[in-house]
């Protein structure tokens, strides 16, 4: 088949809808159906992928056949983050309009890294920038950039960090970069998540060098165990502890480094929203004194994967970290994304965010964090009933529970994972197996969870 045959059938395809139609009926089609999947695929649904293991085709193929083999094996053999029986990993569900937008900006196909690439991906940046600066309670004119996820958030952070503590000591990164330069002294908590970790040694400022501080038995940082600081410290402190959830004591740790000017990074992928509820916000008083901050919005939110958000209060100190330059390259008056991100090339994440925020609005926002809350208590209380452990506080929306004894814990863990009813994760936690559930998704209902513990229950008295 020569290309102008392809061409021609593939504006055909366009021109009468009927491969759009099919992919529509589709997805709805799993929406409708994805809250009695079971949370994990079947034994019999993962068989069915080693069908799609073949050689390269040598001719094109038939996009109807493609997008139904799409659907017969690949609908059954996801996750069902958007039900209400998921509880691993802090994976949030989808709100339906912001799904909708992102189905729409796919279609656009935008470039969103300037403004003259997607004037719509620009402005959308910009009204979302401005709404989460006032969501989060954020100084005026605090810098946001939209990543893949709070992965890439916290490296943007720590970078902007890095450079300026830098500059202060006379040092251009850019120029110059770390051969030779003087130190920068990261203080970490002992129980940070691993993507900081990964962040530092990516960045240079590497694992064993950093000074890390004890935890109390919560996951919190024991802010009386910090080290003197000094205009060349990089402090990295958590909103959120990827297990249990507990919040570091944010206004202490600000206050003592901005004091001497040290750089405090908030790690709150999933945690920082406790800013936008009433009844939370009290988990991360003073966090508007920190320097930069790294969240998901496709946790706690229910923003659609993949939306990250890097924000800094020194604009210049993130644009400075992340700006590329090229004479091809055309930046203008209005906000040119790639400014405030390591990629050039990237979708527009903006699309499904503003969705999201302009149909909740602040008290939308407030209730949804609220709901989540709720819902992991009513679980840890549940489940507390049964005789099952509660190892953490739940102040957020992470549940840790564990059995009598931890053969106990690990055998339930596997068999919850194998029943299809619900999914939850797996840690350690004080040295023992524990089972780390995160309510993330608004689809989570009570009688969700009266199923999910039910399983438990039953799962670990028939053992």
């Amino acid at each position: 088949m020569s290309f102008v045959s392809l061409h021609w059938q593939m504006n055909q395809q366009i021109a009468d809808r009927k491969l759009f139609d099919d992919a529509q009926q589709a997805a709805c089609g799993y929406l409708e159906g994805v809250r009695g999947m079971d949370a994990f695929p079947s034994g019999e649904s993962l068989a069915l992928l080693d069908g799609l293991v073949e050689p390269m085709p040598t001719e094109p193929g038939s996009a109807a056949e493609i997008l139904r083999l799409l659907d017969e094996v690949g609908s059954p053999n996801t996750v069902a983050h958007t039900g209400g029986r998921y509880f691993g990993f802090v994976n949030g569900g989808v709100m339906p309009v912001a799904l909708a937008a992102t189905w729409l900006a796919d279609a656009w196909d935008q470039n969103a890294a300037l403004y003259v690439m997607s004037p719509i991906a620009s402005a959308l940046e910009d009204i979302c920038e401005k709404w989460m600066v006032e969501l989060l309670g954020l100084p005026d004119g605090t810098a946001a950039g939209f990543v893949s996820g709070s992965s890439t958030a916290i490296i943007c952070g720590l970078a902007a960090a890095r450079n300026t503590l830098l500059s202060r000591q006379g040092w251009d990164v850019a120029a110059n970069g770390l051969f030779g330069a003087p130190p920068v002294r990261v203080v970490v908590g002992e129980q940070a998540h691993s993507s900081v970790w990964k962040a530092l040694s990516m960045l240079g400022l590497g694992k064993a060098n950093a000074q890390v501080v004890p935890c109390d038995g919560q996951g919190r940082v024991m802010a009386d165990a910090l080290p003197p600081l000094d205009s060349h410290a990089l402090v990295i402190a958590q909103a959120g502890n990827v297990n249990g959830g507990a919040f570091d004591a944010l206004g202490e740790i600000c206050d003592r480094a901005a004091a001497v000017g040290a750089w405090v990074h908030i790690d709150g992928a999933f945690g920082l929203w406790a800013a936008t509820c009433q009844a939370t916000k009290h988990l991360v008083e003073g966090m508007a004194k920190g320097d930069s901050w790294s969240l998901d919005a496709h946790k706690t939110l229910n923003a659609p994967y993949d939306c990250g958000v890097v924000l800094c209060k020194d604009r210049s100190a993130l644009a400075g970290a992340m700006q590329a330059s090229g004479s091809y390259l055309q930046y203008s008056d209005r906000r040119d994304g790639m400014l405030y991100t390591p990629e050039m090339s990237r979708r527009a994440r903006s699309v499904g965010l503003w969705a999201t925020l302009k149909y909740l609005g602040k008290s939308g926002v407030d209730e949804l964090v609220g709901y989540l809350c709720e819902m992991a208590r009513y679980f840890a209380g549940q489940l507390a009933s049964r005789g099952f452990v509660v190892v953490n506080d739940v102040v957020f929306n992470q549940v840790v529970v564990r059995c009598a004894d931890a053969h106990q814990t690990t055998a339930l863990l596997e068999r919850i994972q194998a029943s299809g009813t619900c999914w939850c994760g797996g840690a350690t936690w004080n040295g023992q197996p524990v089972i780390r559930i995160s309510v993330s998704s608004w689809q989570t209902t009570t009688d969700d969870i009266d199923q999910c513990v039910a399983a438990f229950t039953s799962l670990r008295d028939s053992s």
